[in-house]
């Protein structure tokens, strides 16, 4: 079974490994985590500070914007299609 985490514990976690030097490999086995996990953890981190976890369901903002922006694009092209057909 995944197990999830919030937002608060992975900053947490990731602050702490930072800041006592230790291996990834040897803070994910102290902390029953996955390396692997760990390591994704901080390099989210790492590229988006205290806003790398969102949670469940919500993206990022620049993520958030770019699904907004497609979706109004779509809508914008199936509304010119339409139109065209009703020119024709």
């Amino acid at each position: 079974m995944k197990t999830k985490f919030d937002k608060d514990y992975k900053l947490m976690t990731v602050t702490h490994v930072k800041e006592s030097g230790k291996p990834v490999a040897e803070a994910a086995r102290e902390l029953d985590l996955s390396p692997n996990a760990l390591h994704r953890w901080i390099n989210k981190f790492s590229k988006h500070g205290n806003n790398a976890f969102p949670g469940s369901g919500h993206l990022p903002e620049a993520d958030e914007e770019l699904r907004r922006l497609r979706k109004e694009i779509m809508d914008l092209r199936e509304e010119n299609a339409i139109l065209k057909k009703a020119v024709a």
